[in-house]
């Protein structure tokens, strides 16, 4: 069965739908899957340095400080729910998502879930910069990837250009926001949903595959 997930690494939602959605693959188990990863780049805007967290989000969402803070306790809440972790508090700099999407597309189709899952730990656990060099060939490494020549992948620019190409493609197909996921190219979950409402996408999508 093929799972196309459009998503992004600076995306709360997407971490959330990633944790329903592997949580129904665990429950469903009724067939081997094939999982295709998507970059939806929420702002390409952004410098590699990056821009203050808050500061950028009040802006972005255009509330006070006060509001902005109980938005953050409400999606920690609805994560921690679901067994994701998201530390706000620990989030310094909003960054722009491209190396870490990229890391994503270099890293070996059998590490690329939990790689996936390395990045998401990466700024929503532990407040690192995604779009930092070190920090992303510091998660390769730790899939045993080469560090030297990812290192060489990732600061070679003109990949850049393919991670922005399949974001703008994305959107040409009328996605304009994640988590999405589309299994077997017909049935489609738009947001992080819930472990019942994926295993209902997935036997849908079983059912209409066996009337083709």
């Amino acid at each position: 069965m093929l799972i196309n997930i459009f998503h992004d690494t600076i995306c709360p939602w997407c971490r959330i739908g990633k944790k329903h959605f592997f949580d129904a693959l665990s429950q469903w188990q009724q067939e081997t899957v094939n999982i295709h990863w998507h970059p939806f780049l929420l702002d390409d805007s952004l410098p590699i340095s990056g821009y203050e967290f808050r500061s950028f989000m009040q802006e972005r969402k255009g509330i006070q400080p006060e509001a902005i803070q109980n938005l953050f306790n409400e999606t920690r809440r609805i994560g921690a729910a679901s067994g994701v972790t998201l530390n706000f508090d620990r989030i310094t700099l909003a960054v722009n998502t491209k190396l870490s999407h990229k890391l994503i597309a270099l890293a070996p189709k059998n590490i690329k879930n939990q790689v996936v899952e390395a990045i998401y730990q990466a700024y929503f656990e532990d407040g690192l910069n995604i779009g930092d060099v070190d920090v992303l060939v510091d998660i390769g490494k730790t899939y045993h990837m080469d560090a030297r020549d990812l290192r060489n992948q990732l600061i070679n620019h003109n990949f850049f250009d393919g991670i922005v190409a399949e974001s703008t493609f994305t959107r040409l197909k009328e996605i304009n926001s994640v988590p999405f996921f589309i299994i077997n190219n017909k049935v489609q979950v738009k947001g992080s949903g819930s472990v019942e409402l994926f295993l209902q996408a997935l036997n849908r999508a079983v059912l209409v595959e066996a009337k083709i």
